[in-house]
């Protein structure tokens, strides 16, 4: 080995033993998973490793980590999709709905936000409402969307932005109500 190649993987180790905790930290409180935790935090690892012997070495690499394991977060949810059921011709994500077992509140909880959820995206314009059941519902990429409808990619992540966007701001009542608050950066 190459006194280089030694002194970037003293370095490699020291960047990654001095942020591992913060890293791991922060992946735990978005990935309730701990084998998946632990795995995410592994491939971060990895991902640097591979930058440095690229040639591409990092500037900050403790933000650099950071992005990384917020786009390895991404994917994970992304490849991880939730059941989806057909109910009457609405599809309606189960994991975001208090379960119909859970007794006569969690029932009635789960039928007050179906009910708004419904209205909010009936309330969309129908170009933004279907770009967004397809892509969030059906889980279809953008591509195959394009593909289908014959819009462009930018158009339809423009109509996602402004649906997300009506959503947020239609729906934010039911977060102050449930006492919830929406991150800001």
């Amino acid at each position: 080995m190459t006194q280089d190649r030694a002194e970037q993987n003293q370095r490699l180790s020291w960047t990654f033993e001095s942020e591992k905790r913060r890293l791991l930290a922060f992946i735990r409180r978005r990935v309730p998973d701990e084998i998946d935790a632990e795995d995410l935090l592994q491939d971060v690892f990895y991902e640097l490793v591979e930058a440095y012997r690229l040639m591409q070495p990092v500037a900050h690499a403790g933000a650099w980590m950071m992005q990384v394991a917020k786009n390895r977060i991404t994917d994970l949810f992304r490849r991880a999709k939730p059941e989806v059921v057909e109910d009457g011709g609405r599809r309606i994500l189960e994991d975001l709905l208090p379960s119909p077992d859970a007794g006569p509140d969690a029932l009635y909880a789960r039928g007050i936000l179906l009910a708004e959820i419904e209205a909010a995206l009936g309330e969309l314009p129908a170009s933004q409402r279907e770009v967004f059941l397809a892509h969030e519902i059906d889980g279809r990429s953008f591509a195959e969307i394009s593909a289908e409808t014959g819009v462009s990619v930018n158009t339809l992540l423009s109509r996602k932005h402004y649906a997300v966007k009506r959503l947020r701001s239609r729906l934010q009542h039911i977060y102050e109500e449930a006492g919830l608050k929406r991150r800001t950066k």
